[in-house]
């Protein structure tokens, strides 16, 4: 479900932010989307859209079922590409170990704006997007686009 979302008792804001209610085989967990949420893609979502939601896990949530979450970032689900969010830390390894980077010519690096970043991604959050990759842990890509997220 995709509904508006009030954060006031007033108009001002009115159609600014929206509830995503997602359900999967583990429950039912609700994102608010604010006018700073960033889409991987800038992609339009729909009900019945395959979609991910980050959040700041140490943000406050209020103590509510379904858990309600301010959405940092959203991805919507794409047979053509994988995406990682992620700390990589300075050989460009996530936090958790899973994914290991290989930059390429062809690797954009950009800003959430869509500005070029021409320092060194490493010791950043990265939305990585990206193809095929090495069955080893880490699986090593080399990404299509990477999004620093200062």
């Amino acid at each position: 479900m995709i509904g508006d979302f009030m954060i006031g008792p007033s108009e001002e804001g009115q159609g600014c932010y929206k509830l995503f209610t997602l359900e999967n085989n583990s429950g039912t967990v609700n994102f608010v989307i604010s006018p700073t949420t960033y889409f991987v893609g800038h992609t339009r979502v729909a009900v019945g859209d395959r979609v991910t939601g980050y959040y700041d896990g140490n943000a406050p949530v209020p103590l509510i079922y379904p858990p309600q979450y301010r959405a940092l970032i959203m991805v919507k689900d794409n047979p053509d590409h994988n995406v990682k969010v992620d700390f990589f830390n300075d050989q460009l390894v996530s936090s958790d170990g899973q994914l290991s980077l290989t930059l390429a010519p062809f690797t954009q690096i950009l800003l959430p704006n869509g500005q070029y970043f021409t320092h060194n991604p490493a010791n950043h959050n990265l939305i990585v997007i990206y193809g095929p990759s090495t069955k080893s842990i880490p699986a090593q890509t080399s990404p299509y686009k990477i999004i620093v997220w200062c």
